[in-house]
């Protein structure tokens, strides 16, 4: 991984070892390689814009970071590309978190709002907003930490304030994490009274399609992997810039660095855009009609792609039903 010690006192003020040039340099490129992949399958697809703005986003600033450690390589003595890469690579994955809060909503949608315990607007009304807190306290910090270190003064203030965002980040994310399994085991106990309207016969064809089955895989690994890095961020400014996790390279690489690109690289793959491709509007069904249902025909023929409208038909024939 060309992994090394620094020796020279002047360049241990930011580093504890020597960026790995090769290392680094393949993180940008697949990072740049993921963001382009994202806004071409964005752009291929004309939906999913939230999810394509929040990835390329992302990537784009994990590639700014890792250009300031490539930068680092050669300069290890240099505040500013130590401060690039701080603050990038600490906020990168906030943005990578919002596009998968906003998979979760399309996901209660199709599959069955019934079986959430949140509407499914509300998960990135509630969720987005907590990403937004997690990454202004997580640049303020960063910020706060630069000046600090620039002027010669103790960063340990800003570094609180960045430790305090990763944490709101980290609560956030396991509180996501307990929905989306609450939501999955909710779905799973009721999946035997499926079947019965064009409606449920209609989710059930996308529940049992490999690609989607693909996506629910590929998008709970990759919240597994980002919060696993938060984790680790959170430990690691917690000892100092000094500790041993800062000045230990592998965990940097292995615990920031490869988690993140394999979360991202599974999510082009499984580009919900594609995923999704068995929810599109279909025809008017003739076991709807045997039913006698108008709304829910009305369902079958909106599908997925437009969710909104498909929620608010949910919402009426509720009402109807109360009534």
């Amino acid at each position: 991984m060309g992994v090394s010690r620094i020796t020279d006192p002047d360049d241990s003020m930011y580093w504890g070892y020597r960026p790995s040039l090769s290392t680094n340099i393949a993180f940008a490129v697949l990072f740049a390689l993921s963001m382009i992949a994202f806004m071409i399958q964005g752009i291929a697809g004309k939906r999913w814009l939230g999810f394509t703005i929040a990835m390329s986003s992302g990537c784009a600033v994990e590639v700014v970071g890792y250009i300031g450690r490539i930068l680092a390589h050669d300069g290890l003595g240099s505040q500013d590309p130590f401060l690039l890469q701080i603050i990038c690579l600490t906020i990168g994955p906030a943005f990578l978190a919002a596009g998968i809060y906003l998979c979760l909503s399309r996901i209660v949608t199709t599959v069955g709002p019934e079986h959430s315990r949140l509407k499914p607007l509300s998960y990135p009304r509630i969720f987005i907003p907590c990403d937004c807190i997690s990454l202004v306290l997580q640049a303020a910090g960063g910020g706060m930490a630069s000046i600090a270190t620039i002027n010669g003064r103790n960063p340990e203030r800003g570094n609180n304030v960045m430790i305090a965002g990763l944490a709101f980040q980290v609560a956030t994310l396991l509180f996501f994490i307990l929905l989306a399994s609450d939501f999955a085991w909710r779905t799973c106990r009721r999946q035997n009274n499926f079947g019965q309207t064009a409606v449920e016969h209609q989710r059930a064809k996308l529940r049992s399609s490999w690609s989607f089955k693909a996506f629910l895989g590929t998008l709970s690994l990759s919240t597994l992997l980002i919060f696993t890095r938060c984790v680790f961020r959170v430990a690691e400014l917690s000892e100092g810039w000094g500790g041993h996790l800062a000045i230990t390279q592998k965990y940097f690489i292995g615990l920031e660095g490869a988690v993140i690109i394999v979360a991202v690289i599974l999510l082009n793959i499984c580009h919900p855009g594609f995923c999704f491709k068995d929810a599109q509007p279909s025809k008017r069904r003739e076991s709807a009609h045997n039913h006698g249902d108008e709304s829910r025909t009305e369902l079958v023929d909106i599908g997925v792609a437009s969710d909104e409208r498909r929620g608010r038909v949910l919402e009426e024939i509720e009402k109807e039903g109360c009534d």
